[in-house]
């Protein structure tokens, strides 16, 4: 295990070698295009490739260089760990809050996703970019164990101007914290008896709030007391297929929304 931590040690102390290296891997390169790309002086690159000729990872054709088979599998896996890497900066401070034994795929496909938090001058960021996405949306789906006052008023306004379709599986928590409260329980109803709405109700808890508007995914995530701590929202298609399937799966498992049910 050793020398293989010694090899991406080598590689980590320069930005030069895995630049070079991913380059290479690219198309053949002089040194001359490899100055002018890195910004590397001829002495670092001199250094570089040198070193690299020993690892067998590049060879030489005439003026240029080019990266060997495993030299391409080195630079492969440079970019992959970097990627990794990268996404797990994003998700550090919200992975103690992602319920990720109910998230059906790779967190490498949060790559490309958008994690918004609180902040002091903006603490309802992550709930208001979930607002906006709701506000622009002809069709929304949605699995969740609450459905706070902002969500519910924006999905009857647009259901109501026929702007929009509405889908939802929500909680038997949700729906009676929705029947505490007359004003937000009348919005339920009005919502529900839309002809471009439909609203089913899970006995059994559902573990994640999901939101999805159009093709993109949001997911909201809180902590243990309930507390919003962060919104990410992503286009990647197996979050969606997952999204997808899981809004199915509760789908068919839940009842219809019957007012009735919750009143006393």
């Amino acid at each position: 295990m050793e020398a293989p931590l010694e090899e991406i040690e080598f590689l980590a102390r320069s930005t030069n070698r895995v630049e070079v290296l991913q380059l290479l891997a690219s198309a053949p390169q002089t040194r001359a295009d490899l100055a002018t790309a890195t910004g590397a002086s001829q002495a670092t690159l001199g250094r570089i490739l040198e070193d690299f000729a020993d690892r067998s990872w590049v060879s030489r054709d005439g003026e240029e260089y080019v990266a060997t088979a495993t030299g391409e599998l080195v630079a492969e896996g440079v970019e992959e760990l970097v990627a990794l890497l990268e996404t797990e900066a994003k998700l550090r401070d919200v992975v103690a809050y992602l319920p990720t034994a109910e998230l059906g795929f790779d967190l490498r496909r949060l790559a490309d996703a958008t994690v918004t938090v609180p902040t002091r001058t903006r603490p309802s960021a992550p709930l208001q970019r979930v607002l906006d996405a709701m506000a622009g949306a002809t069709t929304l789906r949605a699995f969740s164990h609450t459905l706070n006052e902002q969500s519910l008023a924006t999905a009857r306004d647009r259901v109501a101007a026929g702007e929009q379709t509405f889908e939802a599986v929500l909680s038997a928590g949700a729906i009676e914290a929705l029947a505490a409260d007359d004003v937000l329980w009348r919005r339920l109803q009005t919502l529900a008896e839309s002809d471009d709405a439909e609203i089913r109700v899970r006995r059994e808890e559902v573990p994640v709030a999901v939101t999805v508007a159009d093709d993109t995914v949001y997911l909201l995530v809180r902590d243990n007391g309930g507390i919003l701590r962060a919104s990410l929202h992503t286009d990647d298609p197996a979050v969606r297929e997952w999204a997808d399937q899981a809004f199915s799966g509760y789908w068919k498992a839940s009842d219809p929304f019957d007012p009735t049910a919750f009143e006393e």
